[in-house]
Formats: structure tokens, C-alpha cells, sequence
């Protein structure tokens, strides 16, 4: 009962506004889709509306929450135009505790089975001035890796390109975050300012800029999401995205297994002088996996050596040239070998991929991973969310799960619930991470902690994880070869818990890792949750998940440039006591931001952990039962 949705005809033309608790958060916003042959927003009649309700329950086999239970109430409201072309469509839209969403249905028809779209005008007419948290892009080819900005919506810049998801605050502090989910065979979402307000742009089809969606009736748009409330934990906790996917297209899930993997592209590929000759061969690869093997990490990851990739190409700087061959591994390099002594060993072997490579020879690709013995890859520089970009991304899902590979999309957008679909899809990139520290200046905390409030709203989040080399400020340099961390190591102990990643990456080598302080809890996290909780939370300055995993909790805070001390109510534990290790910044993490300190506590569900937290800094929990 706190969020209404309200449907009405101005003028013969369709609009909607939003309340929440009372108080109007959008305000007679348009409804209407443009076609080739015409526009759909004037001369418009309704023609009935149906109302229900329903209760859903559903197993995500990788996500945040296993066991969805979720209550939405839901109304379908039939428009017909009362000129030619005399077109129907329908808006759907369903309202659940944490939010709301509607689409467009485009209805088959006598005489019309197909159709071309060319604009869609969905307004967000916000009330008020409302505070805006985005990444603007210049437009629509983007890997989405930039760096977010806040300001007040009055000081949008007009026609400019803002990402999704994208966090508004009004002024009585109720927060929405605005995405899609369910995006297939459609156009990627973005939203822009024109005249004032904020309305919906699509990705364009290639090669031309009118064009964004050409597909056979009936048809429907993706959900347009807007997620609500007036504590904004309750948006990271919302199950809103997956609610409104698919249910899960993949008949067998038993072979799906998230778990953490080695990337070693992002350390530089780092090995002992030890190893005879390194390069893209066994002994370099036999290396990490047992690594692996030794500290119970699901997977290794053969990307490249030397600036070439694993497979034959014969373009520049990764590239795929007109020779290039996915399914042709380099002279020395046994794929078939890795993946048998991998297997031995427990740990599974992944690759990185070039997309338009794979792509070429996708069916004979994947069947010789498979026969290989391979379990996944990064596909990566797709760059697109376009029509044809969508339909490519799901029919490399729906080809790899016939050949039980999983998929990490990287240069990609954000997710749309796909992680309930198509389980086989572990993660995606989307915004800017720890790659950067390899060539430009360092990721700060400050742009981590947008990430839980805007990007991560969406799904899963990859980042390049697990750097292990922190210094002061004043010391960062660019390495390309072990890479340099701004920000303490609990604050990236604590990102393993703060993100939503069902592949989770431990990117330096081995000998960064083994014996560090805090490497255990690492080897310990899981990747896939039970439960997500968001005790406490504060946009710009910290927050705090926790996350449960079978009877065990797990707690990451992380801080931004601001030390500061936060107190989190342990209400979300079950009953019974709990033995807690805590992680948390040294006394001198400002010199020495690698320092931390291990604490053993007790705790019951009635009580309050204090952390204290460091510039930049962080702590982790893990909370078990006894």
C-alpha cells in the first residue's frame, strides 16, 4: 500500500504518475512508442483494464537470495488508437513491496504481424529537484566503465546519455533507482533530459540512427524498472530484477557451479624465476592451478602471455584478424592437457575471448571447448546493447549452456535478471575497476562506494578483485606488472562481500596471496548468497551488507575517503550464539594500509557490532553458529 501507480488519459494521450507513502515522486509522465508507420501517443482509447495479484516462488540457482517469495499486484491496461493505423497495445505493470515496473505489449493484429520501432517516450517526470547519481556517456557503443557523478537534476546537461541503473533522491529522501530488466530481442534503455524532463532513449541498430527494435508481433518491451523506497538498503536487498525475468530456460542446472577464479592478465601474468620457460604453455598454467588447487579456488583462467592470446589471431593488440581461430590454441599450448591435469587437481579451466572471434565460428567453438574440457569463458569488447548486440549475448548463452560452459560478459551492459534465465550467465563487467590500476590512476574508495547504490542495483558486478599490494597515496604509481591498490585490504577483503559476483576473480599471483594476512577469508567467501541484508547503509559515505550463505553470515563494509566508526545491528542472525571473526583496518593502515587486525567475539541476534573504519578503508565479518 505505500506505492501507487496511477494510469490516466490527458487529451487522448496516455501518462502515469507515481506516490509513495503520499508523497508524489513522478507526475503525469508519458506513455507512448513511435513506429515507422507512425506514432502511437495521441487518439488514444482505453479500451479495458484487468486487475490481480499473484504470489511467485522461484529458485535462483546463482544470485543473492536462493529461495524468492514475492507478492506483486498487477494491472493490464488495453489502448487502442482511434485513427489508422488503429494500432493496440497494451501496458502492463505489476507493484511489489520494493518497487514497480510496466511495459509495453504490442499485440498481433489482422493485418499487421511485425513492426519497426523508432522511438520510445517514457517519461520520468520526477517531482521536485531530486539529487541524480549516474554515469553519463557520450553514446551508445560504451564498455559502461566510467567514472559516476552526482548533482541535482536541474543541472543535467540536456541530451546527454545517462547509463542505467541510475540512483534519483528526492527532497524528502526517497530513493529510486531506475533500470530494465528482462531485456531480450529489444533495444538497450537509457535515459536523457530534453526539455526540462527525463525520458527513455533506445540503443540504435547499427549503421543508421533511426531503427531501434524491428521484430515479429506480438512482441513486448523489457520491464522498466523503478525501484523504491525511503531506506536505500532496501534497494540493494530487492529482488525486483529477477522477479521480472524469465523463469529459468535451462532444463539441467546441475552442472552450474560459481565459485571464485585466478585472471592472471591483471598481475601480469607473474610466476617464480623458477619456471622454465613461462609463456602461453602447461608449466606457466600448471602453476595457478595448483594455486588453486592448494587454497580451494573453483577455477583458473587462460587468458594470454605476452600480449598475445591464447589462440591463433593474426591482428594487433587482441584484435581478432581475418585468421583468427578460437577453436586453434598456440603452437606449445595443449588445451586438452591443462584441462585433464586441472580436472585431477579439482579446479576447472575457463578462457578469455574476444567475442567477434568466438562468434564467427560459435557452434564449432563450442564444441571443442567442450570436448577439451573447458567450463566457461569471459567473452569480452562487445561494447553494444543495440538489438542485434542483445540477441547475440543471448544466443551465446543459449549455446553454451547446450555445451555446459558458463559466461562472463566483460565491455558489456549491466544485467537485466538474465542470472535467473539463463543461470549459466555468472557475472558481467559494465563499469570502471581495478583494471585501470594497471595503467592510469588508481580506483579510489570514493568511486567504489557508488557502486552498491547504482551499478550493482542491476546484478552481479565484475571488478578484478583481490589486489594485495595497498599503499599510501603519495606512493601510487601505474603498474602494468603487479598493480598497485589505493584504499586498505580490508576494504578489499570487504568488496568479496559488498559486491554481487557469482565469479568472483582472485587476480594477483600466487605469492601475493599465500601466508598475507586476510587471504584466508578469501579462500573462505562464498560467491553465491542465501539471504542479503543491508543493516546499515549511507549513500556516498559507507554501507554495510550482510549476506548469508547456508548458516553462516558474512559482512562487508566499505568506506569512503572519511574514517568514521558504524554500528550494525545484528538482527538479522537467527537465534543462538554466534562465534564472529572480524576483520578490521590497524591503528596504521595510513602508512602501512596492508596492516589489519583479526578479532574472535561472541554475538546474538539482540546485539550491535561496532567497526571502526579507515579512510578508505573497510572490515569483514564472518559469523558463524555455534
Amino acid at each position: 500500500g505505500s506505492i501507487v501507480f496511477s494510469f490516466h488519459l490527458i487529451n487522448q494521450s496516455a501518462f502515469y504518475s507515481v506516490a509513495y507513502k503520499g508523497q508524489a515522486i513522478i507526475s503525469n509522465s508519458t506513455l507512448s512508442v513511435k513506429f515507422s508507420d507512425g506514432d502511437f501517443s495521441a487518439n488514444l482509447r482505453l479500451e479495458k483494464a484487468v486487475f490481480g495479484e499473484a504470489d511467485e516462488k522461484y529458485e535462483l540457482v546463482v544470485g543473492k537470495t536462493k529461495n524468492v517469495s514475492e507478492h506483486y499486484k498487477e494491472a493490464t491496461i488495453a489502448l487502442g488508437q482511434t485513427v489508422k493505423p488503429n494500432r493496440k497495445i497494451s501496458i502492463t505493470v505489476r507493484i511489489f513491496n520494493d518497487g514497480l515496473a510496466f511495459r509495453y505489449d504490442f499485440l498481433d493484429e489482422k493485418d499487421r504481424h511485425s513492426f519497426i520501432l523508432t522511438d520510445e517516450n517514457t517519461g520520468f517526470n520526477f517531482s521536485g529537484n531530486p539529487v541524480v547519481r549516474t554515469l553519463f556517456l557520450p553514446n551508445y557503443t560504451s564498455s559502461h566503465e566510467g567514472d559516476y557523478h552526482t548533482l541535482a537534476l536541474s543541472n543535467v546537461k540536456e541530451d546527454t546519455l545517462m547509463d542505467l541503473p541510475t540512483l534519483f533522491e528526492t527532497q524528502e529522501h526517497i530513493f529510486v533507482g531506475v533500470t530494465e530488466s528482462d531485456l531480450l530481442d529489444y533495444a538497450g534503455m537509457y535515459l536523457i533530459k530534453e526539455h526540462g524532463m527525463i525520458r527513455s532513449k533506445l540503443s540504435p541498430l547499427p549503421g543508421q540512427k533511426e531503427i531501434k527494435v524491428k521484430a515479429n508481433l506480438p512482441h513486448h518491451s523489457p520491464w522498466r524498472v523503478l525501484m523504491i523506497s525511503d531506506r536505500v538498503g532496501a534497494l540493494i536487498e530487492s529482488n525486483i530484477i529477477t522477479n521480472l525475468a524469465e523463469p529459468c530456460r535451462i532444463k539441467d542446472v546441475s552442472w552450474i557451479h560459481p565459485g571464485k577464479t585466478t585472471f592472471p592478465w591483471w598481475n601480469g601474468n607473474v610466476v617464480p624465476d623458477t619456471i622454465n620457460a613461462p609463456g602461453n604453455n602447461f608449466v606457466t598454467n600448471k602453476y595457478y592451478i595448483d594455486f588453486c588447487a592448494r587454497n580451494h579456488i573453483e577455477y583458473h583462467s587462460v587468458v594470454e602471455y605476452g600480449l598475445h592470446e591464447w589462440y591463433l589471431n593474426d591482428g594487433a593488440g587482441f584484435v581478432p584478424g581475418p585468421n583468427a581461430d578460437v577453436t586453434k590454441p598456440l603452437p606449445g599450448l595443449d588445451m586438452k592437457e591443462i584441462c585433464d591435469y586441472a580436472k585431477q587437481q579439482g579446479v576447472g579451466i575457463r578462457v578469455w575471448v574476444y567475442w567477434t572471434a568466438l562468434y564467427k565460428k560459435l557452434d564449432s567453438a563450442f564444441a571443442q571447448f567442450e570436448k577439451w574440457g573447458l567450463q566457461g569463458m569471459m567473452v569480452d569488447f562487445l561494447d553494444r546493447d543495440d538489438q542485434e548486440m542483445v540477441k547475440i549475448q543471448t544466443e551465446i548463452l543459449e549455446k553454451a549452456a547446450a555445451h555446459h560452459l558458463h559466461i562472463q560478459f566483460h565491455g558489456a551492459y549491466k544485467p537485466t535478471g538474465m542470472n535467473r534465465t539463463y543461470p549459466n550467465e555468472y557475472t558481467r563487467e559494465g563499469t570502471r575497476n581495478y583494471e585501470v590500476n594497471k595503467w592510469g590512476p588508481g580506483l579510489t574508495a570514493d568511486h567504489d562506494i557508488y557502486m552498491p547504490f547504482t551499478r550493482m542495483l542491476a546484478g552481479s558486478t565484475d571488478y578484478h578483485l583481490g589486489g594485495f599490494r595497498a599503499v599510501p597515496d603519495p606512493l601510487y604509481i601505474a603498474q602494468y606488472t603487479r598493480p598497485l591498490m589505493l584504499g586498505t585490504r580490508c576494504h578489499m577483503l570487504a568488496m568479496y562481500v559488498v559486491l554481487e559476483n557469482y565469479l568472483a576473480m582472485v587476480c594477483d599471483y600466487p605469492a601475493a596471496y599465500e601466508g598475507q594476512p586476510g587471504f584466508e577469508f578469501i579462500k573462505e567467501v562464498p560467491t553465491v548468497w542465501d539471504e542479503t541484508k543491508v543493516p546499515s547503509a549511507k549513500v556516498e559515505e559507507y554501507v554495510a551488507i550482510a549476506r548469508r550463505h547456508q548458516d553462516d553470515w558474512y559482512v562487508g563494509a566499505i568506506n569512503n575517503h572519511e574514517a568514521r566508526q558504524i554500528t550494525i545491528p545484528l538482527s538479522f542472525l537467527g537465534d543462538g550464539d554466534y562465534v564472529a571473526e572480524i576483520y578490521s583496518d590497524a591503528s596504521d593502515v595510513h602508512t602501512n594500509p596492508n596492516h589489519l587486525v583479526k578479532e574472535i567475539k561472541n554475538f546474538k541476534k539482540n546485539d550491535n557490532i561496532s567497526l571502526q573504519l579507515a579512510a578508505g578503508g573497510g572490515a569483514v565479518v564472518r559469523l558463524r553458529r555455534k
